[in-house]
């Protein structure tokens, strides 16, 4: 009679490397250094396609890396993704100590506007990344996704009151319908007061560029 198998799920820590990606040259002329956070599906070199209309020399753009890559189909593109429900807390500290390096790289100075912005997915990353180091953006923007439901109004009290928070969205958003804006909007109101300003456009789960364009 063959014994019970026994199967077990065992954890193990290594270094690992992944890249990431930066648009224009950080100067003495750089006002807003964006640190912006990609949704499922894209990579971060293309993702910064979409911040090509702001001005060169104002602004310098770091965008990371999601961490797991995939093939999308038909065509068969490579996308990324950052988290999935499986060992999440696990996931999200590899990629807070990523995101660490990714700063630590990048040596930012102090006298330059930090703009944060997460877009789908990206939205989580942005706010847990943010709050767990307790940044300081002077705009904290987030466009087309859902904000993670661990995080109060707690975790955002550490803010400057002069950071702004965005909440864009479009209206034909296929992944949101009335009852899910109206829960997402009710919840950034009690997660962020008097801060926050609602911006929903007429289109769907895309990214807005005329907005980001607007918001310096």
């Amino acid at each position: 009679m063959q014994g019970k198998t026994n199967l077990e799920e065992k954890e193990i820590t290594y270094t690992t490397s992944n890249s990431y990606a930066t648009l224009n040259t950080m100067s003495n002329n750089t006002k807003n250094v964006w640190l912006v956070f990609h949704g499922m599906g894209y990579l971060s070199q293309y993702f910064l396609k979409y911040f090509k209309g702001l001005n060169r020399d104002e602004n310098y753009l770091v965008a990371p890396q999601a961490p797991s890559k995939y093939y999308i189909q038909p065509k068969m593109h490579v996308g990324a993704n950052w988290l999935t429900r499986d060992n999440t807390e696990v996931e999200m500290q590899n990629i807070l100590n990523y995101l660490d390096a990714v700063l630590v790289a990048e040596d930012i100075p102090t006298d330059k506007n930090l703009i944060i912005l997460g877009y789908s997915q990206g939205v989580s990353i942005a706010t847990r990344y943010a709050t767990k180091r307790q940044l300081q953006p002077s705009q904290l923007v987030l466009h087309s996704g859902g904000i993670p439901k661990e995080l109060t109004s707690k975790d955002f009290e550490y803010l400057n009151k002069s950071c702004k928070v965005k909440l864009i969205y479009g209206t034909e958003d296929e992944y949101l319908d009335e009852a899910r804006i109206e829960i997402e909007h009710k919840r950034a109101i009690k997660l962020f007061g008097d801060r926050l300003e609602v911006l929903p456009f007429d289109g769907k789960h895309v990214v807005n560029v005329d907005y980001i364009n607007a918001l310096v």
